[in-house]
This record gives structure tokens, sequence and C-alpha cells, in this order.
């Protein structure tokens, strides 16, 4: 297949479709949201959001140094000089949640804001948007003040260890019409939407396995404590990209989950940096795997069909070269004979960039704004459950 067929076939498989959440939900999805949360949400008037199409180039604040995917975000929206203009960083420094140790020499030079500062520049529509890298834990709290100003926002994942502040956050914005783009990197993955479009059209036929792998092999001395301050550990953490990209290609929501963690070869006890789950989702099973220690970072994809199966590996990459699926057919399809194909799904330059210069369109109301809300929601009571938080 060549890269002209390919993006054809690519190019409207955006596949998130939301489906009715009617089992199996986290604990913490029962109850009400918390009172102070409540109390946002009723004392603020619902009023629209609406795009800024005089902005040539959209104003942002990046909130925060502090998360795994900061300095990435910050590389890539240098990479846009002409959707974006970074006005500014709050700096989180002095921030007390755990979080990986790392320099900040990136930022050096870069303006420091106060959050008083965001919210006069927000009132007076000097900035259009804000991209939430707070530390994990952070996020929920610091994108709650940001949605509250009418800000559209990219929030770095994952959403939150209590579910019900998460849902009220998306529901807030959802009834306003706030952009809310959730840090899931592989929405953007050209290789990813492929798996789902033929996902979507039968291809594979009735789907009876996924396996996805989220390893590394990075880490500092405090990374084992990080990990252990979230409840569902490394699956929580890193298995929510995971369960973004599967979740459309499922029926609905997991009836049950088999959570294992532990710890990495050589970290302390209770660190869970080592963590498999297996959903029972229908007639399918969905195993994910993330560890830390993983020398060869395997990064997979397989999935395997009653019509067909596909193999990605690597998920992504970034050394100048495409990225390719093994794709396997028990029959025709369009384009496609019987038997054994390697799909070129092109090449990626930048991880995060196309995923920022498409809510900068959205801010600027060139793309309408996707109505992922429901979605986003869904896929974290899945990670929840996926880690047993």
């Amino acid at each position: 297949m060549n890269r002209k067929e390919f993006i054809k076939l690519a190019s409207g498989a955006a596949v998130l479709a939301t489906a009715g959440c009617t089992t199996a939900a986290p604990k913490d999805a029962a109850k009400p949201a918390p009172k102070k949360v409540d109390a946002v949400t009723s004392a603020t008037p619902v009023i629209k959001w609406k795009p800024f199409p005089d902005v040539k180039k959209v104003r942002v604040v990046q909130w925060g140094m502090r998360h795994e995917h900061a300095d990435g975000k910050f590389k890539s929206v240098k990479k846009l000089p002409n959707d974006y203009e970074l006005v500014g960083i709050v700096d989180d420094l002095s921030s007390k949640t755990l979080a990986e140790k790392r320099g900040f020499k990136l930022y050096d030079g870069v303006p420091r804001l106060t959050p008083e500062q965001v919210w006069d520049m927000a009132a007076k529509k000097e900035i259009q948007c804000v991209f939430v890298e707070v530390t994990n834990d952070d996020l929920p709290g610091i994108a709650w003040k940001c949605a509250k100003h009418g800000l559209a926002m990219h929030m770095d994942k994952p959403a939150g260890q209590k579910f019900a502040q998460y849902e009220a956050l998306v529901k807030f914005c959802q009834a306003r019409g706030i952009p809310l783009q959730m840090g899931y990197m592989f929405r953007v993955n050209p290789a990813i939407k492929f798996c789902q479009k033929i996902v979507k059209d039968g291809w594979l036929g009735e789907i009876l396995n996924v396996e996805a792998d989220m390893d590394h092999n990075y880490g500092s001395d405090v990374y084992p404590a990080y990990i252990a301050s979230f409840k569902g550990g490394q699956m929580y953490n890193l298995g929510c990209h995971l369960v973004d990209f599967i979740y459309p290609m499922m029926k609905g929501m997991p009836s049950r989950a088999h959570v294992v963690k532990m710890p990495a070869p050589g970290d302390p006890a209770g660190s869970a940096t080592h963590c498999v789950s297996v959903l029972e989702w229908g007639n399918a099973t969905v195993m994910l795997r993330t560890t830390r220690k993983a020398a060869c970072c395997s990064r997979l994809l397989r999935i395997q069909g009653t019509k067909g199966a596909v193999d990605l590996r690597p998920i992504e990459r970034f050394d100048g070269k495409p990225t390719t699926l093994e794709l396997r057919l028990a029959h025709d399809v369009p384009g496609y004979k019987k038997g054994k194909h390697v799909v070129d799904c092109g090449i990626q330059k930048d991880r995060y960039a196309d995923q920022l210069k498409e809510l900068a369109d959205i801010v600027r109301g060139i793309t309408p704004n996707p109505d992922l809300y429901d979605h986003d929601i869904a896929v974290h009571k899945v990670t929840l459950m996926a880690s047993g938080a």
C-alpha cells in the first residue's frame, strides 16, 4: 500500500464513538461529586464558550513544568510558530505533590506568570488557551480553575484518582462547550487511526483479543515512590493511553478486570511499577501491560479477530522512518486481497505537534470542537477499573 492510498483510507478514521456505561464502574463513580465541586458548578453561570476567529496566533499559557510531558509540549509548541504564541509559564515547582525528578533549565528565560495574571488576561481575552502540565495529582484542580474562567485547555493525563471530580469537570466543560483536549498522544497517531478504522469497518470480523504494551526503561531514584502514590500504580499512569484508543474498538464497557500490580525487579514493595490487566469485554479479552524496566520498550498493539489480525510494533517512532504494521486477512477487503500485507502509515515528525495544532484550530474556529466529553469520561472510568484504583 502506498502512502497516498493510506492517507485516503485513514483520513476519516477518528473513531472515537462513545457507548453507554452500564457495568462495573469504579466505586468512586457511584458517589456524588464532592460538595466543593458541586458548589463551583452551580455557582457559575452557563455561558457558552465562543471561538476566536479573528485571532491569527493563539496566545497560550503553559501552567506547570513538572508533568512528564511538559517538556515535550513546550518543545512542540515552538514548532508551531504560525499557530501559537507562548505568553509565559505558571511555575508549579513549589507544589508538594509527588512528581518524577527532572531538571527545568529548558524554561530559563521564559516569563513567569501568577495565577492572578492568568485570570486577568483571560478576562481581557488576552489569552485564549492553557496547557495544564502540572504533575499528575494536581491536574484536575488546576483544570477546574481554568474551566471556571472559560479557558480552552489541553489537560495532560491521567485524569485524577477521584472519578467524580473529573466527571464533574468534563460535564462542566461540556455544558459550556469549553474545549478540553486530553493529552492522550496516540489520538493523532496514523497507525492507531488506521487500526480503529478497519475494526469499525469490520475487516477483522468480531474482535477476539487485544494486546497492548506501554513499557519504558527510565525513571529517577524517586520514580518508584512517585508511582506508589497512585492506587492504580503504573497502569493508572500509563495504561490510560492504551485505554483511550482501545475503548472505541470495543462495545460498551468491560464487565470485569483482572489486575496484577507488583514492583518491577529491584523496585521496593508496593511501588506497582510492573502491571498487567486483563479486561473482559463481551466475548473478547483485552490485555494491557506496562512496566518501567523493559530494556527494549516494546510498545505494541495486536488485534486478533474472526476475519483478520493486526500487529503494530512499535506503536510510534521518530527516527525518520515510517511506522508500519502487518495486516493479515482471511478474506478480501477494499484495496487488499486475502493474505498478509505490510502497511506503510507514514512518518511522524513530532509526538504532540499535530494534536496541539488541532487545538489551535478549534480555538480559532477553523475546526469544530469535537464532542469527546462522554468518551473521555468513559476512558477514565475504564482506566480506573483496569488499574484497580
